[in-house]
């Protein structure tokens, strides 16, 4: 019987997230074997790699290693990609695009480079279609009817060329349940990592108080109930000619076998906005966690926290996307007063822009993580709440 083959795998972050992701896949049975700044390397078979779609919450997308080499001319570089396995990764007829960087390397022009290995994947696969890289857009979720195309990523750095077959297709973000949102959306995959960053358990109750279209309690609500953020979407290495079904039907049932009925403790999804509560419901509906949910228009004022200690994880505005700073100060001070008089013993934790306004929260922060959130540089503080006793 011959030997499964395994690949050099690599799990794409966003700048930050990196531990997060690694702790991920050791969890899931798949130790990395190195980590760099934007991901984590580790090595799998198809049956890892069809886990590590099914199963992170923190990664964007995961690629494998297809050929690496050093080049200096064009002719080479044609000579190169004339070698590679093209048609183990694009099936005959099946749209490709390539997403090329080059950075000190004496080949720098990437559409040129693109040119070359496009034309390589054509002589190599019948009817494969080269289309231009649509770039990772903000849009809504896929269309599940059509195929996208099959991605290269490709990366020239000091002339050594790597190529590396996209093995998710759209971006791990899309779970597929987001489809109404509110101003200034949270990636499924950030609101993850505040969560796990924040040190989040799940038998705990959990609060977001400003909750947008309700990722983070979404988010919150699928790892509680131990349901797999990719279960309801499609992933681009099930369209590879080599592709084990087996493999993939038995992963997707083992990871759809573990999710439990109920979350295991209250989570709370408010917001003051009417349109924010509407498209938080609406994506629990979609996601198939809106009962394990109790969503509130109200402002921060009204909340009324659950019994026992728990976790108040937030995004709120920063300043810089949504209106001024100067009126998000009260909104931060008022946070704070909420905390401190009704959240005893719990952790609050946020996504912070600007450390002026998250010292109006009067509370001892420590730093989790920093990422950037729509472009703008953001950092994960978390803080203990003093307990009523320790308060006096």
């Amino acid at each position: 019987m011959p030997a499964t083959p395994r690949h050099a795998a690599f799990a794409i972050t966003a700048p930050g997230l990196e531990a997060l992701t690694a702790a991920e896949l050791h969890a899931i049975g798949l130790p990395p074997s190195g980590t760099e700044p934007g991901g984590v390397a580790f090595v799998a078979d198809v049956a890892g790699l069809c886990a590590a779609n099914l199963r992170l919450r923190t990664a964007s997308r995961v690629v494998v290693r297809v050929a690496e080499f050093t080049v200096v001319a064009f002719r080479e570089l044609e000579r190169h990609a004339a070698r590679v396995p093209w048609e183990r990764f694009v099936a005959p007829g099946r749209a490709v695009a390539f997403r090329v960087t080059c950075r000190k390397s004496r080949l720098y022009h990437s559409d040129a480079v693109a040119q070359r290995l496009a034309l390589a994947v054509t002589r190599r696969v019948g009817g494969a279609q080269v289309v231009a890289d649509a770039g990772e857009s903000e849009g809504g979720e896929e269309d599940g009817a059509r195929i996208p195309p099959q991605l290269f990523v490709v990366r020239l750095l000091h002339d050594r060329c790597t190529i590396s077959a996209d093995t998710s297709g759209p971006l791990l973000h899309r779970r597929g349940y987001r489809q109404a949102v509110a101003k200034a959306p949270l990636r499924e995959t950030l609101a993850a990592a505040m969560l796990l960053g924040a040190g989040w358990r799940p038998d705990a109750p959990l609060v977001d108080p400003m909750c947008g279209s309700g990722t983070i309690a979404i988010e919150g609500a699928l790892l509680a109930r131990r349901i797999a953020p990719g279960l309801q979407r499609d992933f681009a290495l099930r369209h590879w000619p080599e592709h084990d079904d087996g493999a993939w039907r038995a992963e997707h049932a083992r990871a759809a076998g573990e999710a439990l009925s109920r979350a295991p403790a209250p989570i709370v999804a408010a917001d003051r906005d009417a349109g924010a509560v509407a498209a938080t419901e609406a994506n629990a509906r979609r996601a198939g966690v809106l009962d394990d949910l109790a969503i509130a228009r109200q402002p921060l004022s009204a909340l009324e926290p659950p019994a026992g200690a728990g976790w108040l994880v937030t995004n709120p505005p920063y300043g810089a996307r949504i209106g001024a700073r100067d009126p998000l100060r009260d909104l931060y001070a008022r946070l704070g007063q909420l905390a401190r008089t009704r959240l005893g013993g719990w952790t609050v934790a946020l996504l912070s822009a600007d450390a002026r306004l998250e010292a109006q929260v009067g509370l001892r922060f420590e730093e989790g993580f920093r990422t950037t959130n729509g472009g703008i540089r953001v950092r994960l503080v978390r803080a203990a709440v003093p307990a009523p006793s320790a308060a006096s």
